[in-house]
């Protein structure tokens, strides 16, 4: 009823491109990447903060009355290391869209930073959040590999048998 193709490659069309890739290539480019990535976030964030999408009584707010910078720098921190983390596990597995996970996860976390200027510990928490959403999704990418390597392997047993 569900059977599968006997030859998956057969299936998808040679023009079709894959989202997921492996991302290897020498340290600076990863670090280029992270910084780059990091950057967008943020400053998507803060560009999404200066104004507001409705009235006052629904929404966001926009940015909050008091120091940026604070807010700013800590989650170009948090993106950094967000940003490392998708990267170091793109750079072994294929990864769906590393940019867009890392760019979604800092933008949201600066923007709810500047619309409500949340203490340090509230600041934290949306950081472990955005960490937890960044595990998952590579994750996903780790078991998605490894069971196409167990799938290489057993068909490769039964060629041989």
């Amino acid at each position: 009823m569900n059977d599968l193709p006997d030859n998956p490659d057969a299936s998808v069309g040679s023009d079709d491109s894959e989202d997921a890739e492996v991302r290897p290539g020498p340290l600076w480019r990863h670090a280029v990447w992270v910084v780059a990535v990091t950057a967008a976030g943020v400053a998507l964030g803060w560009v999404g903060a200066l104004f507001r999408i409705g009235p006052e009584e629904f929404g966001l707010p926009p940015a909050a009355p008091g120091a940026l910078r604070p807010y700013l720098l800590a989650w170009t921190a948090i993106g950094l290391a967000l940003a490392a983390v998708l990267r170091f596990v793109a750079a072994k597995v294929p990864v769906y869209e590393p940019e867009t996970a890392a760019i979604g996860v800092v933008l949201i976390g600066t923007r709810l930073s500047l619309g409500w200027r949340p203490e340090p510990l509230e600041v934290a928490g949306i950081a472990a959040v955005g960490l937890l959403l960044v595990a998952v999704w590579c994750a996903v990418a780790l078991r998605g590999a490894a069971v196409v390597r167990r799938t290489e392997e057993v068909s490769r047993v039964r060629g041989t048998a």
